[in-house]
Formats: C-alpha cells, structure tokens, sequence
C-alpha cells in the first residue's frame, strides 16, 4: 500500500512538471493576435523541434539530445540539424552580413549538396548564433520595431537608447515582472561583473559593445510552480530550454547572478555548478500591443525558394527511347578533364 502511495505521488509531481512546460500548449500559436503569445509559440516550437533539451532550476543541463552542426534530424524527421541552425541566420538575413566569415557564403544555399557542407557546419560552431536565433523568432512573430542583428548588444542598445523606437522597455531584471514575450538578457566577459549599473554605463558611454547572451521568456506561472520558463537559441549547442524560479509577485527569485568573487565551477566545487549563474544585466519588456502598433512595421522573414531545374538543352534527351536516333544529353556532373590511366 505504501509503495502504491509512493508510486502515485511521483506520478502525480511527474504529471505536474510536464504541465508546467507551456511549450507543448503554444505548439501551432505563432499567428496568434498578440505579439507575446507569437514569441513565446515560436520559441517554443524550436525548442520541440530540437527535442526539448533543457536547464533545470538547479542550473543543471538535464537534457540535451542534438548539437547545432550534426547531420541528426530533428523532432519533424525530415531537417538536418545543421540545416535548421543556418536557417536562423539566413531567413533573418543575417548570413549576408557574415559573408566575411569563413564557411559563411557555403550555407547560403538552401537546397545545396553535401560538398559545402563541410565550410558551412564549421561556420556553425565557430560563430555564436544566440542572436541569429533571437532575431529569427522576432521575425517569425512579426514583432513591429524589431531590428535583426547578430549582436544582443544591438537591439538592447535600441530599448536602451531609442526607446521610442524599440519594442521592449529596458528595464532591471532584478525587481521587473518577466512575462510571456520578454527577453532576459546578461553580459558575458570574463574579466568583470556588470550588473544592471554597469550595463547602463556601458550604454551612456562609447559606442563600443559588449558581448551579450538573451533567452526569450515564453511562460512564467509565479502561482502554479513558482516558475520561469525561457528558450535561448545556442544555449550547450541548442535551442534550449532555461527553468528558472520566480516568487508569488513573479519576479525572479532568487535571480541566479554571476559575481566576482563567486567559486569557480569544477569538480571539486560541484555544489558551485549553476548554468542558470549569469552576469543577468537587463530585461527587455515587450510593450503592450497598442504601442507596439505605433511602431514601424516588422520585418518579414526570407523564404527561400527552389531554384527552377536546368533547362534540357535541345536536340538531346534525358530519358532516350532506344532506336530514336536522337542522342543522348551530356552528364552535367561528369568531370571536365578523366583522370589518366596509370
């Protein structure tokens, strides 16, 4: 009788954690009315295709299936993984803007073959796409005022700076409201701490940037779970889910900040170990949907098209019916110059 009670109780807490996960819910909802729900549906319907690796509360990566430049196909059976991660960079039109980048201009071509997927996959892992990742679900939710960029610092700048054109009010992630639609946004450096103050330095100061990391908040339940819920693009190599705890006024609490003199992560300081730990330097609030209709219109995601076949060259065919006496067309993929004979 106990080990039925037992039994049922995981059962139940399993069901209850499952429930939590608004993803499933937002599957099919990026043409809903409201810009959150769209953001929120289009992040999530990545982080399903990608089998929903997450980060628990604790900071753990408590799964994680692909990684961005495999040949492994997603939840849908048909995308390659690495296919999906250049479709963030190219559908926004950012791939454009690295074509400086070695690997870049091989993964301009949608339908290209396997021989330039080698460049383009080591494109992949060298170049950060958090940002890519960011921008693309903007665009596919028709955020109006959003500007794509393969820098964080770029649209934080814009709610920062030019609030009146930005779709997001800048704001501190320690004592703001995170809702559906929001993004919460941390520096990364390595030799300093900013915080919500140095971060605002930084943007009254030099027209430098700095290297940013945002996740996208798609669900916050500060009554059913005491939850936050956000997907960021190459998070461990990922779309990936990031869990993480909000108190009953549904603010982060406590928000999981990196600091200077925090113990460094190792295995001998296990317990020190939190992923969820950032230098968490602003919240970008989406702006209710009567302002956000005053802004600029939203900029549409480029769908790249098939391009048509060859043309047969006339006086030739493909498939030759014996004894026509019309000859057959040259092979397109035969080497120009045969190899000799030894």
């Amino acid at each position: 009788m106990f080990r039925s009670l037992v039994f049922a109780c995981l059962w139940l807490s399993a069901g209850a954690a499952v429930a939590a996960d608004a993803c499933p819910a937002l599957r099919g909802q990026t043409a809903a009315p409201d810009a959150a729900t769209r953001i929120a549906a289009a992040a999530c319907t990545e982080n399903l295709q990608w089998f929903r690796p997450f980060i628990d509360v604790q900071g753990r990566l408590a799964s994680a299936t692909l990684s961005e430049a495999e040949t492994s196909r997603l939840e849908d059976g048909a995308t390659e993984t690495w296919r999906r991660t250049v479709s963030y960079w190219r559908d926004t039109g950012l791939l454009q803007r690295m074509a400086g980048f070695a690997g870049a201009t091989q993964c301009s071509d949608p339908y290209g073959g396997s021989y330039p997927a080698v460049a383009c996959r080591a494109f992949l892992v060298d170049n950060p796409w958090s940002a890519a990742f960011v921008s693309y679900v903007m665009m596919k939710a028709a955020v109006p005022g959003f500007r794509p960029s393969a820098s964080h610092y770029d649209y934080v700048r814009d709610a920062y700076r030019t609030p009146d054109q930005s779709p997001f009010q800048y704001l501190d992630p320690s004592t703001a409201r995170p809702a559906a639609g929001d993004l919460l946004c941390a520096v990364r450096s390595g030799n300093r701490v900013y915080g919500y103050e140095g971060l605002v330095a930084a943007l009254d100061g030099a027209n430098g940037a700095l290297n940013m990391h945002c996740d996208i908040v798609v669900a916050v339940n500060p009554g059913n779970d005491g939850k936050a819920y956000l997907v960021g693009g190459n998070v461990q190599q990922g779309a990936t889910m990031r869990i993480m705890a909000v108190n009953r006024n549904g603010e982060f609490w406590p928000l999981p900040r990196r600091s200077e003199t925090q113990v460094e992560c190792s295995p001998d300081t296990a317990s020190a170990c939190d992923m969820n730990k950032l230098d968490w330097a602003a919240l970008l609030k989406l702006k209710p949907e009567a302002s956000l209709a005053q802004l600029a219109p939203a900029i549409p995601l480029y769908v790249p098209q098939m391009a048509p076949p060859a043309p047969t060259p006339q006086g030739c065919c493909v498939q030759c019916v014996v004894g026509s006496g019309v000859p057959r067309c040259p092979n397109p993929n035969a080497p120009g110059v045969r190899p000799q004979q030894e």
